[in-house]
């Protein structure tokens, strides 16, 4: 990624759901220290929660109508293309982007992900941890490459898991650090 120079640049964050770490991502590009300019939010689902919020803040919404995901992955590079994005990123996005997709914006794309990889890759991370039995947790941004959730990781945050936390408890305690850990994640991308 190219230095910080004062000049944002414009970024994409693809959502499935209530859209907690948009939220965070909105707020967050609208700070001076922050290297990016949201331009787009894209969803796979219509009625996510978390479009609201992008509407409320006046970002552009892209949702497209289409069976077939690979058409669906052409018609929105297009559009990403158009807009000049150089920065997308996943935040709660439950679909797994293609291959061609991925090599088209090579090293553009990042994600968030709640547990320390390469540890509990995919979904249930936090049910498999609390049956492992693991001491600790956390989240992890990484680079979106061909293998689940298995690129270059940007930064990790770490937290202790209680013999009180359950599922729930646990998914909250870590979502708290995402917020706090992708805006981070961003800025080292850019310095």
């Amino acid at each position: 990624m190219k230095k910080f120079s004062g000049k944002k640049v414009c970024a994409a964050v693809f959502i499935s759901g209530r859209g907690s770490n948009l939220k965070s991502l909105i707020n967050f590009s609208k700070t001076k220290i922050s290297p990016i300019k949201i331009e787009i939010v894209f969803s796979n689902n219509k009625s996510a929660f978390g479009l609201k919020f992008a509407k409320e803040k006046k970002i552009e919404i892209i949702h497209l109508n289409e069976k077939n995901f690979n058409i669906l992955e052409q018609k929105l590079a297009k559009i990403l293309n158009e807009r000049k994005i150089e920065l997308i990123c996943l935040a709660g996005f439950m679909k797994i982007l293609s291959n061609s997709f991925i090599k088209k914006f090579n090293g553009k794309i990042i994600n968030i992900h709640p547990s320390l990889l390469p540890k509990y890759k995919g979904l249930n991370t936090h049910r498999r941890v609390i049956e492992n039995k693991e001491d600790y947790t956390g989240c992890t941004v990484h680079f979106v490459n061909s293998k689940l959730d298995s690129g270059k990781i940007i930064l990790q945050k770490k937290i202790k898991i209680f013999k009180k936390d359950n599922e729930k408890t646990l998914a909250q305690r870590v979502l708290t650090e995402e917020h706090k850990i992708y805006p981070k994640a961003i800025i080292r991308l850019f310095s």
